[in-house]
């Protein structure tokens, strides 16, 4: 039976999102103005794009850290010669590329790649399996070579097509995002159609993956498992469940989960003068359905499957079936009217806010930039710890399931991330 081995009980959410928030700030001077940290880099699709159009995988082994102190053994695709992690590469490609991937196998067991809403997949070597040619579990020796053209934008899965229901809970997934070439297109557009430009500096990949820890212990233990009794533990989005989810790629602590998840837009003061939106890929690799959802505003659903939608929709909750993919344009519109900067909202006058004088401050930090409007900060006491970095706004980005939104049975985590609305402009 899998143990849990907590570093520590924590029973409230809070906590777990403040200390992972608080990676971006410093505490304040011994006098005067708290400091903050400079504004967090923006982190987007891009930053975690492998391109190209040869690529040479390997199977790997490894393990995945989780928020309460446990290790998950997983596999994965990964380049040859670089090293475990999860998920496997996010491949970044444009329509028309001939796309080359060439799999070797360190597996006790036979594998294989498909490329669900991919045409004219060709393999070459290993030997025949139900879905498609498998490379034999021989140390990495023979290479299955698998080809196809990129003929559609879009969001996509690969993965195995190998006893899926053990390999892809396993780890043996990752994402493909084919980026349009059409005339006048290219890839600040989800599509070669011209209301799905987006601001490429708000591109984000929300990868969702689901697992019973069980498997993994009997896989790791080289025992057999009754996939009767599944029974999910924890829930991923890129490799990481909340609030691990919030941090930024590359922390140290997770040296195998390098992609975070944080969605981050600037306000749009009102619907009549939108920006560019952002784009939401999302990717569900999980065996289950996920009603997932942002708080604060609906979304524009623009394609589905790799397709493009003939009537895009609004809707505030997206189910995510298993192995579908969308593409969803996301605004944060200031309906309420928050004064922006300090403005004169027309919510203000109608709600008294709490001064400094009546605030509570959990171990010396406060969530409140000073002021009840984005993109102000007031004066705080001394040694004072502010999460707000320019007055920004944070909402829960969640699954509506709420089993999902735990961590083997302690809440908050699992499949949750935040979005942070700056001040239009950004920070300073």
């Amino acid at each position: 039976m899998f143990q849990k081995i907590p570093i520590k009980k924590v029973r409230l959410g809070l906590y777990l999102l403040i200390g992972a928030l608080a990676l971006v700030i410093v505490p304040a001077t011994a006098i005067g103005r708290p400091t903050v940290a400079p504004a967090a880099a923006l982190e987007t699709l891009s930053d975690i794009c492998t391109t190209g159009t040869t690529f040479d995988f390997e199977t790997k082994t490894g393990h995945m850290q989780t928020p309460d102190g446990n290790s998950i053994f997983m596999w994965t695709f990964g380049l040859q010669g670089d090293g475990f992690q999860l998920p496997s590469p996010v491949l970044c490609v444009n329509q028309g590329d001939a796309i080359t991937i060439n799999l070797r196998n360190n597996l006790p067991e036979a594998t294989s790649l498909i490329f669900p809403g991919q045409t004219g997949v060709s393999a070459t070597g290993g030997s025949a399996g139900l879905l498609a040619q498998e490379v034999p579990p021989d140390n990495g020796v023979t290479t299955v070579t698998y080809t196809f053209t990129a003929s559609e934008p879009g969001t996509y899965l690969y993965e195995s097509g190998t006893n899926p229901y053990k390999q892809i809970e396993m780890g043996l997934y990752g994402a493909l995002i084919v980026r349009p070439t059409g005339p006048g297109f290219g890839p600040n557009f989800a599509y070669n159609n011209e209301t799905t430009e987006f601001d490429p500096q708000r591109e984000f990949l929300l990868l969702i993956h689901d697992m019973d820890s069980d498997l993994h212990q009997a896989v790791e233990r080289n025992q057999t498992f009754d996939v009767t009794t599944r029974h999910d533990h924890y829930w991923t989005i890129n490799g990481r469940s909340f609030p691990d989810s919030i941090a930024p790629n590359n922390v140290p602590w997770l040296p195998n989960q390098p992609y975070g998840s944080l969605v981050r837009v600037e306000a749009a003061p009102d619907p009549e003068n939108l920006p560019l939106p952002a784009l939401i890929r999302y990717i569900n690799a999980g065996l289950e359905n996920h009603p997932y959802h942002p708080h604060g505003n609906h979304m524009r659903v623009i394609g589905r499957d790799g397709r493009m939608l003939s009537l895009p929709f609004e809707n505030f909750s997206t189910t995510i079936g298993s192995g579908q993919t969308y593409d969803l344009q996301f605004w944060w519109i200031n309906v309420e009217g928050w004064g922006i900067g300090g403005g004169s909202p027309r919510i203000k006058d109608q709600v008294t806010y709490p001064n400094v004088l009546n605030l509570v401050f959990k171990d010396g930090a406060t969530w409140f930039s000073g002021d009840p409007d984005l993109g102000v900060q007031a004066d705080f006491p001394p040694d004072t710890t502010i999460f707000n970095e320019c007055g920004e706004f944070y909402f829960p980005w969640h699954s509506h399931a709420l089993n999902e939104f735990q961590n083997f049975d302690e809440g908050f985590g699992g499949l949750a991330t935040l979005v942070r609305v700056d001040p239009p402009g950004g920070c300073p």
